[in-house]
């Protein structure tokens, strides 16, 4: 357990924090009150347009244009707020973190079980962190072994803060570079009929379906919700210090993020649409680096270069958010402190983790030959499958209105996660049928 003295300074920082909420409240300043609350639901989605989600939009983007995937995304990301707003509510209602919540509720077993899809799905992921890293340092003759090391740095120096607050705002000013995508997509000379014709019509499927269609698919479900944004949301909302007043913060700051997030999720894929209209195979490709010195005859040297920051900054936030999420719930098992308002002595399970995770993902990218551009899209796959029963679990919770009150959800919340459910269920059973069966679809 965390000691008292721990436990009274991790307090007291959020006290003060609060206090500043109140009197911003208290002086009928709602914009303040705002940007003060805002945090954890913008990085979250921020997060999760991480590195293997923006090389898998560039790579449907070549692949497939603007056609099917600019609404579908716009759809994955209307499930990513129902999921998350859940995730909100829940931490409100309970000020407890997802793992201990699981714990608590369904026991050990499922406890544990809840555990290790968590912990394979956030294991994977960080190691494409620097994946993506490494290959958008690349596109400027950085070499991985200077380019890795500095982005574990940065990981780990945004900890040494041991305040949230301050590691927030850290995270939320480094996130906004994921809208570089965007004057990379303006670049391209988009055809702004082309995108509102597919918006309205839900435009036509180059290739029709098969199993390569079927993976990007599932590709881009899992570049929007994954297991890790529902532990990371529901501890950030707690550590923050949320309450039942701040809801309607909590709502907006998760789709103030949606909004920013999927905009930048479309500006990728439409950056990367030169790929497809002038027939580029994309099948070779190891990474950012690649996309973007594939996409310079088309965007320009400048538009390349965004889109390799952008690639950086994607694998940085999403290793910060990622490794933080993964603490939360290390701690929560081991029932010891797990809040970045510890100092390190206290905290030093809590911080362990994040570093070691981090660390030991950084090293396994530096091995030659590895497949990156594979790797990415495989982790994305991975992590929707893993989705149905995190899910599952989140949709419990909600509906248990012993520590949910009137929080609890309604109706309309439970028919959205329901659908969400069996929609990835469904996904994730057709990609295990294309797998085993691959004649079951056209090639």
């Amino acid at each position: 357990m965390a000691t008292a003295a721990a436990t009274a300074r991790e307090e007291a920082l959020r006290a003060q924090d609060r206090r500043i909420v109140r009197l911003a409240r208290a002086a009928g300043k709602p914009l303040l009150v705002l940007l003060l609350l805002v945090g954890p639901g913008i990085l979250v989605m921020l997060g999760e347009n991480d590195g293997p989600s923006m090389l898998s939009y560039a790579t449907t983007g070549a692949s497939y244009g603007v056609g099917f995937f600019v609404p579908f995304i716009c759809l994955t990301f209307v499930m990513a707020f129902v999921v998350q707003e859940m995730t909100v509510r829940l931490g409100i209602a309970t000020q407890r973190g997802h793992a201990e919540l699981i714990f608590e509720r369904f026991g050990p077993f499922w406890g544990y079980f809840a555990m290790l899809d968590l912990f394979v799905g956030n294991a994977l992921t960080l190691v494409t962190e620097f994946i993506a890293i490494r290959a958008g340092a690349a596109y400027f003759g950085i070499s991985p072994f200077v380019a890795v090391p500095i982005g574990l740095m940065i990981v780990i120096t945004a900890l040494a803060a041991r305040r949230y607050f301050t590691w927030e705002r850290a995270v939320l000013i480094l996130s906004a570079a994921n809208l570089l995508f965007i004057p990379a997509a303006l670049m391209a000379h988009p055809d702004a009929s082309a995108i509102v014709h597919a918006l309205g019509t839900w435009g036509p499927l180059p290739g029709g379906v098969n199993a390569a269609f079927i993976v990007l698919v599932l590709a881009n479900v899992g570049a929007t919700v994954t297991p890790w944004m529902i532990f990371f949301q529901q501890s950030a909302v707690v550590d923050k210090g949320l309450t039942v007043k701040d809801l309607p913060q909590g709502r907006a700051d998760t789709a103030i993020g949606s909004t920013l997030a999927v905009l930048a999720a479309i500006a990728t894929l439409i950056a990367a649409n030169p790929l497809f209209t002038h027939h580029v195979n994309v099948a070779n490709y190891s990474g950012g680096a690649d996309f973007a010195s594939a996409l310079r005859p088309y965007i320009g040297s400048t538009g390349a270069a965004l889109f390799s920051l952008g690639i950086i900054e994607a694998g940085l936030v999403a290793a910060m958010t990622i490794s933080t999420s993964s603490a939360y719930a290390f701690g929560e098992v081991l029932r010891r402190g797990h809040s970045l308002n510890l100092d390190f002595a206290t905290g030093r399970p809590f911080y362990l983790s994040a570093i070691i995770s981090t660390m030991v993902a950084a090293a396994l990218v530096l091995i030659p030959g590895a497949p990156l551009l594979a790797m990415t899209l495989t982790v994305n796959v991975i992590a929707t499958l893993l989705m149905a029963p995190a899910l599952l679990f989140l949709l419990l919770l909600a509906n248990d209105r012993e520590i949910m009150g009137g929080l609890a959800n309604h109706w309309r919340s439970n028919l959205a996660g329901g659908i969400i459910i069996v929609v990835i269920a469904a996904m994730g059973t057709t990609y295990g049928l294309v797998v085993v069966f691959p004649n079951l679809v056209a090639r």
